[in-house]
Parts: C-alpha cells; structure tokens; sequence
C-alpha cells in the first residue's frame, strides 16, 4: 500500500460569467481510499455529481467573478492488485459486457484504421500480458516522448504519423493498438509523482486480461501503484480535468503530488494560499 498527498491549485481570469466542469477529485475506485479531502472554490459554488461510470467524480459552477480558484488537497491510500505476467486474453465471446465498448474505436484511439498496422506488428506474438507490454515497449522505442509538438486534437493516428507526443498521445496509441487486436483497453488519467516535473497529472491505459483491468504505461515515466486515479474512460475526452464554456483564461496549474509522511503536515507551496473554510467533499 501507497499513500500519498496531493495538493491541486488552479486559478482563472473569467471574461464573462462561464460554466466550469472539473474532474480533478480522486476517482471512487476498488484500488485507492480518500483517507481525507477538502476543497476550495472561490468565484462559485461547487455541485457535486457523479457520471455513468458511477467511478468518475467532478464539481460544476457557475462564476460572475473576475477572478477564480479552485483548490483540492486530498490524502489517498493506494493498493493495487499485483500484475500477472501470464494473464491470458479474453476471447471476445466470454468478454463480460461492460468491458464490449472498450473494443470500440474512439474519438482520439481510431482502431479501424490502425488494424492492418496492429495484425502486421503484433499479431504473431502470444496473446496476453506480454502481447501488451510488446505494445507499450514498441511506443517507447518509436515514439519520441516531445512535449509541444502534439495538441488537444492529436489522435492516435497523428502519433503514429509524426513519431512524437507526450504521455496523452502515448496512451491513445496503446489503447488503439489492443483495440485493433480485439483487447479491451481504456483510457486512465491520474496525479503521479515525478522527478522532473515534481508531479503532474498523468495519463496511461489499463486493458482487460485475465478477467481484471490491468494498468500500462507506454511512457515508464511513473510508478503504477502511485497513481492517484482520476477518471477512466474511452480515451481523453471522457476524463478532461476541466471543460470551460465561456470566455476565460487559465493563469496557473499546480497539481502537487508527494509520498505522504505522518506527523506534522508538510509544507507544500501551496498551503498558504487557501483561502476559505475547508468543505468536506461528499463521497
């Protein structure tokens, strides 16, 4: 078992009065326990809600003021299941429903169109376990991790054309190449701590073998049993951490995520900027 702090600020200047979406709580997931959480916003109050998955939990307000904050502070217990190495594939027939529309090609994971590709570079190799790592080490070796040269509109065949992206790309491209190979594979965002940059939200891609999901990360960049799920979905429009709707400009984006010590609390950045009364979050 993990634990870990996290400690999110993000502020904007609002134009007009706007719509904010966010999904930046941990997600109500088997694998981690909110231990604590508290959340700030300032320039609106928050609606708490749930989406289908009935996993995936965001906040949603309405802002008239110039300035606006959110601020979310969260100690989360991880324990996630070991990884088996010989977990088979499951044929399509004995797949259990809810994991059928992860065998659909997406909006950002375009499966159809990367088949051939998929059967000619991975279709001969034992199905399973190792099939996906051969996957994720595949990206590693011909895609160039490079932040910038990919956008908000970069799709998996985008990567695969321009050799280049970052962790988002690397996991829209993991999750087509399964998908083309008839393995359920879906989209994971989460906090994670780095070296460099000290933490950030991160994205990776879990797939369904040997009858449980199971977590991959093309980019090798984090360790899995420190991810801090946020949300799960068919590829990154499911899981955007915020959708704005009206005229605003993001000023700054701090996701702090640091192995949790206990004692005293310990003196992140941003603990000094919280402003307000510390509202429990409903569960």
């Amino acid at each position: 078992m993990n634990t870990v702090d996290i400690d999110c600020l993000m502020t904007y200047e609002v134009k007009q009065k706007s719509e904010f979406i966010f999904q930046i709580q941990a997600a109500a997931h088997p694998w981690q326990r909110i231990k604590t959480e508290t959340i700030h916003v300032e320039g609106g109050t928050p609606e708490f809600f749930v989406d289908a998955t009935g996993d995936n939990r965001l906040f949603r307000f309405s802002s008239l003021a110039d300035h606006c904050e959110v601020h979310y502070q969260a100690t989360i217990e991880i324990t996630m299941p070991a990884r088996d190495p010989q977990a088979p594939e499951i044929n399509v027939a004995q797949l259990p429903a809810d994991a059928l529309p992860y065998l659909r090609p997406s909006r950002y994971c375009e499966s159809d169109l990367l088949s051939h590709m998929a059967q000619r570079t991975f279709g001969h190799l034992p199905r399973g376990f190792s099939r996906i790592e051969a996957i994720c080490e595949w990206i590693r070796q011909n895609i160039d991790y490079e932040i910038g040269i990919s956008g908000p509109l970069t799709t998996a065949r985008d990567v695969l054309w321009q050799r280049a992206g970052v962790c988002r790309d690397f996991a829209h491209l993991g999750i087509a190449m399964c998908r083309a190979l008839n393995i359920p594979a879906r989209f994971v965002v989460g906090y994670v701590e780095f070296e460099d940059p000290p933490a950030d939200f991160h994205a990776i891609f879990e797939a369904y073998v040997g009858g449980a999901w199971v977590l991959f990360d093309p980019t090798q960049m984090a360790p899995l049993d420190k991810l801090v799920r946020i949300g799960t979905g068919s590829d990154a429009k499911d899981v955007a951490f915020a959708t704005i709707y009206g005229d605003v400009k993001m000023l700054s984006l701090n996701p702090l995520v640091r192995d949790h010590i206990d004692g005293p609390a310990k003196d992140f950045p941003h603990a000094h900027d919280f402003i307000g009364s510390k509202k429990p979050i409903p569960k």
